[in-house]
């Protein structure tokens, strides 16, 4: 797998999922839509993890900035 996410792009995503976290659990989201925050939570913490998205990849996108 080749990288295709800066570091931004994966501040950006564990900043989204913790906040996302808090708002489940200070009880502010709850029931189905907790459940898809929840779920899209954790592909943001997995793929900022190992620094690829599937979907970029899908799209042929790249947030990563090419080195010469």
């Amino acid at each position: 797998m080749k990288k295709n996410i800066s570091n931004v792009d994966r501040i950006l995503r564990v900043l989204i999922a913790g906040a996302i976290a808090v708002l489940y659990f200070t009880g502010v989201i709850s029931g189905t839509f907790a459940i898809i925050l929840g779920i899209l939570a954790i592909v943001f913490l997995l793929t900022a993890l190992i620094n690829f998205c599937p979907l970029y990849a899908l799209f042929k996108f790249s947030t990563l900035k090419e080195s010469k």
